[in-house]
């Protein structure tokens, strides 16, 4: 495994791993800890629930409609494959490689329970066209405004996202599986970042906050029905069950958005802060009526918020699935992940919202890709035998 910055082997497995635990050590001898009559904590203190596990194979890979409700914690590591390296034999290794990290019984966690672990992987334009130019997932982003991408930072053959409601899964895990990688695949680049307080936006239903303020993920294809048109693919056969992810880092202007009034930033989303309630009323889970004025004459939801220029019936696609987690490295942002069975449903709304949409002057994206989530896979289908068997 090659990186720009370093060269992942076993020997970077231990040292991640190493720190991991080393981190934890400092954190347990903290000075407040050693406070003179500060009362230690107490060892009959309830312990943590442990997560419920989600199962690696089946119809869809984990990590995307499963859990419901996301892991709070998230790496995306993206890389490229060597020129001589078959997808297929790689695939099929990570895949029994995440089969045995989620079941608990791969050495390298080093005794960590898995948890809610997920690992989803996906594999970038360049390698679905040596499987079929006319495929789901061949085509490449197009450039939009407001990037700022520097080359590495752009595209990809291979994904690895990594969730988990324990942060201390996530370093480990990656570890694993680039080292099973090993020299076969060169990282371009990575990004982790974390999901804010969830707030229920329905029944059964929750979204987190960003790091503006706003509850993010409220409008999405939330039921079997709705994933079935919107999300999954149903074909061909060789892709029927993955889904197309597109990913995008983007850096926001906290300062310049907090000196705005409540009223101001609402206006840029088109919805009350605190509820998530459309400034046309109705409940947080209600959409927009983008028709409804006021007395004198104005939109209730202003002509640029961002929830009339990326609203779907307005521009004419389906819904995504949004799961966006906020950033502090490389700087404050947003590491935005959508899924969707058509890039168009994508790139249309870009599109439109480059026009004119109150939110996007507030953002700069610095990376950019998008990848065929492969479908489910078991046992008796390794993971991309139906795309490279």
């Amino acid at each position: 495994m090659h990186r720009v910055d370093r060269h992942p082997s076993r020997r970077a497995f231990l040292d991640v791993t190493g720190a991991t635990v080393a981190a934890g050590l400092v954190a347990g001898c903290s000075w407040d800890s050693a406070q003179p009559g500060r009362p230690a904590p107490s060892a009959a203190a309830t312990p943590t629930p442990t997560p419920t596990p989600v199962p690696a194979t089946g119809r869809h890979q984990a990590g995307v409609t499963l859990p419901q409700s996301a892991q709070r914690n998230l790496l995306a590591v993206v890389a490229d494959l060597g020129t001589a390296v078959a997808p297929g034999p790689l695939l099929a290794e990570l895949g029994e490689a995440i089969r045995t990290l989620t079941a608990g019984s791969d050495p390298r966690l080093l005794g960590l329970s898995p948890g809610d672990l997920t690992v989803t992987v996906g594999v970038g334009p360049r390698l679905v066209r040596t499987a079929g130019a006319s495929l789901p997932g061949a085509d490449d982003l197009p450039r939009f405004s407001r990037e700022r991408i520097a080359s590495q930072a752009r595209g990809g053959d291979l994904l690895i996202q990594i969730c988990a409601g324990d942060a201390l899964l996530v370093p480990v895990a990656a570890a694993a599986l680039l080292d099973q990688a090993g020299d076969r695949v060169r990282e371009r680049w990575r990004q982790s970042g974390r999901r804010g307080t969830d707030v229920s936006v329905a029944k059964g239903l929750t979204a987190p906050r960003n790091l503006l303020g706003f509850i993010d993920g409220i409008v999405g294809p939330h039921t079997t029905a709705e994933q079935e048109r919107d999300l999954w693919l149903a074909g061909p056969p060789a892709v029927a069950g993955g889904t197309l992810a597109v990913l995008r880092r983007m850096e926001l202007d906290l300062t310049r958005f907090a000196a705005l009034s409540v009223a101001e930033q609402e206006a840029v989303f088109g919805r009350r802060r605190a509820s998530g309630v459309p400034l046309s009323g109705g409940t947080v889970a209600s959409g927009p009526e983008l028709g409804a004025k006021t007395p004198d004459g104005r939109y209730l939801v202003p002509v640029d918020a961002h929830v009339r220029r990326a609203n779907p019936t307005v521009v004419g696609v389906g819904h995504m699935l949004r799961r966006s987690y906020s950033t502090d490295e490389p700087a404050p942002g947003l590491f935005f992940i959508s899924f969707q069975n058509d890039l168009r449903t994508f790139t249309a709304t870009l599109t439109r919202m480059d026009t004119s949409d109150a939110l996007l002057p507030f953002t700069t994206t610095t990376a950019s890709a998008t990848f065929l989530i492969l479908p489910g896979f078991d046992e008796q289908h390794p993971l991309g035998s139906g795309l490279f068997g």
